[in-house]
């Protein structure tokens, strides 16, 4: 009862949102113009034997490594935030475009040393929206003008646009821009006990962050001011769907309620529903009776589905099952962490890095 009280409220919080103010994070607003050559910053790509600069690499998604698969033409690489171009740069090239936050919020983190990240120096922006925190990231910026505990408004200036990090030049300079949620609240256990080296970021990991479109989500607010961040979730089309035993609610349900769909009463397992690049999309409480994760549900294809999913997801036309890639991903977002007790008062974990970099590609 006292769980399907709160989902009420949940559901209620949602319904009695204020609308936000969102803004784009620099000057640059060719995005509401139609010139999404002079919005997105260009990657040079290779299609049919033609090499050329195409802005669309720069969007959202599977945009970049084109392959030709059961001779159809697929772009394989996952680009999960958006590359916006500067509008001004000094006599030598460099960019000089202040970056600003899109939306109210409070700065949680900052990398100021380029090298700790393929992010290069970034910030990222915790936004309380509908009860739960939502994370813009900046990246590759040349200088940091903020801290974190920094209180901030639609517009507030974070930093200087720049070329930090990995496999950018002053050429291609631009503002990294993602919108995501918080997989886990205990990802730095996870990652101290997976050996990959040292994590400089905590839980602002690029790795524990998970985006979603980010220059769709401000076109479509823009044009229905009205819209919440859980509607524009919720009207992301979902590619696959995974059912895995319910212990009680997971910390993710309870962090962004708006994603569950309905109380957990009674379930002895949740539906997730993702988009193909994995972001979680909703959890809906069952009673079907599984023993391990798997894949209940996926949109048929005639290529195959590792290609589609970000690697998370194996098989062929609507037949599959998650990839070790898949597993950590749902081990991470459901925090079910496998571990062994070594000596009193420690544990150690037999985990692996989630199958994305810890940052997203340039």
């Amino acid at each position: 009862m006292i769980r399907l009280i709160s989902w009420l409220f949940a559901t209620a919080a949602i319904l009695n949102a204020a609308p936000l103010d969102l803004r784009l994070p620099t000057e640059n607003q060719h995005l509401h113009t139609g010139k999404m050559d002079q919005f997105y910053m260009y990657l040079e790509q290779s299609i049919d034997g033609v090499r050329a600069k195409r802005w669309e690499a720069g969007t959202f998604g599977f945009v970049r490594t084109p392959i030709t698969v059961n001779n159809q033409l697929v772009k394989v690489k996952f680009h999960e935030g958006i590359d916006i171009c500067p509008l001004h740069r000094d006599k030598a090239g460099n960019p000089e475009d202040l970056v600003s936050s899109i939306a109210a919020g409070k700065v949680v983190h900052t990398s100021p040393i380029a090298g700790r990240s393929n992010y290069g120096k970034y910030v990222v922006v915790e936004h309380t929206w509908e009860n739960s925190a939502v994370y813009s990231l900046y990246a590759h910026l040349a200088d940091i003008t903020c801290q974190p505990g920094d209180a901030v408004e639609a517009g507030s200036v974070l930093g200087k646009m720049g070329f930090t990090g990995v496999g950018i030049d002053r050429t291609r300079a631009h503002c990294h821009l993602e919108l995501g949620l918080l997989l886990s609240t205990r990802f730095e256990d996870w990652h101290k006990n997976s050996g990959n080296g040292t994590n400089y970021h905590g839980i602002f990991n690029g790795a524990n962050l998970c985006g979603t479109d980010v220059s769709r989500f401000i076109t479509e607010q823009k044009a229905r001011p009205e819209l919440q961040f859980s509607e524009f979730m919720a009207e992301t089309p979902v590619y696959f769907k995974v059912t895995l035993p319910a212990h009680g609610t997971p910390d993710f349900v309870t962090r962004y309620p708006w994603i569950s769909r309905g109380p957990a009463e009674g379930a002895t397992s949740w539906e997730i529903s993702f988009s193909a690049t994995g972001l979680p999309l909703a959890f809906t409480p069952s009673k079907r009776e599984v023993a391990a994760p798997i894949v209940t549900s996926i949109r048929p294809s005639t290529v195959p589905q590792r290609y589609l999913t970000h690697g998370l997801v194996n098989g062929d036309g609507n037949r599959a099952t998650l990839t070790p890639s898949g597993l950590k991903l749902i081990s991470l977002l459901t925090d079910d962490f496998l571990r062994q007790p070594t000596a009193p008062g420690t544990q150690t974990a037999k985990v692996a890095k989630r199958s994305k970099t810890e940052a997203s590609e340039n």
